[in-house]
């Protein structure tokens, strides 16, 4: 069958790099792939105002006349969509710090204290880790690590920061050496109950977005861990687009969304 304008009915397209066509003739774009939830674009844009108030399940349910099973597919497909909203490469003086996440031993299933050994704190946890650069212009990039060595985080750092860069950290082994990969490198021991050197050199805005990470994770009651790195871009965008007010940030939610499907 052949694909017409929604508009004018034309067949005469042009075919988009996005993936979307744009009629010859009106120049309407559109797209022919449906979204995945059955749903009219004014219940999406309730569900939308919903997520970005943080509500709960229950509560959008209330508010909101949708089954429970659309629901959740639609939050996780929002969730996704915001993972794919990385920041631009950093320059300037950032900051560079990993951290882990997972619930504290008391709260665990007897299930899951069996399959587990009792995680200690910090490095050589059998939480999950997670590694974060931070730019001083208030922007953040998070993503979830296999471990924490060198080889694990080096990569991340040259894939995101601008070489000349000002790059500051603790003394974990896996920063050394990014002095020698073009970057200018200033550190704190923490170790010496030192976080900061007083030249502006420090990582205390990092180690502000984990605790803020922390506390909305922990609010969830916990989640499986499969689905962090979706929960972690969710509070990653949400982080970099605080200053933004409720309306800009629900358009930049819908208009990927809106261009990528048929809705």
């Amino acid at each position: 069958m052949k694909i017409k304008c929604p508009k004018c009915k034309s067949n005469k397209l042009w075919h988009l790099n996005d993936g979307r066509f744009r009629c010859c003739l009106c120049r309407e774009r559109f797209s022919t792939l449906r979204f995945p939830v059955r749903i009219n674009l004014k219940t999406l844009k309730k569900v939308v105002s919903e997520f970005l108030l943080e509500h709960s399940t229950n509560l959008i349910l209330e508010r909101v006349n949708i089954s429970k099973y659309k629901l959740l597919k639609i939050l996780t497909l929002l969730r996704i969509e915001l993972t794919l909203d990385v920041p631009k490469i950093f320059a300037g003086t950032v900051e560079v710090d990993e951290t882990y996440l997972g619930g504290q031993w008391k709260n665990k299933s007897l299930k899951m204290k069996r399959k587990l050994a009792k995680s200690k704190r910090g490095r050589g946890t059998t939480k999950q880790p997670v590694f974060g650069i931070l730019c001083r212009n208030g922007q953040v990039f998070a993503e979830v690590v296999g471990n924490v060595e060198a080889r694990d985080l080096q990569p991340l750092i040259e894939k995101q920061v601008q070489k000349g860069t000002t790059i500051c950290s603790d003394t974990w082994r896996g920063y050394t050496g990014i002095a020698a990969k073009g970057y200018v490198h200033r550190f704190v021991n923490h170790s010496k109950n030192e976080y900061s050197d007083g030249k502006g050199h420090h990582i205390n805005g990092l180690e502000g977005f984990w605790g803020y990470l922390k506390r909305k994770l922990s609010a969830k009651g916990g989640i499986r861990k499969e689905r962090l790195p979706i929960y972690l871009g969710e509070y990653v965008w949400r982080y970099n687009k605080r200053h933004l007010n409720f309306k800009e940030r629900e358009k930049l939610i819908l208009k990927p969304i809106l261009a990528k499907y048929s809705i």
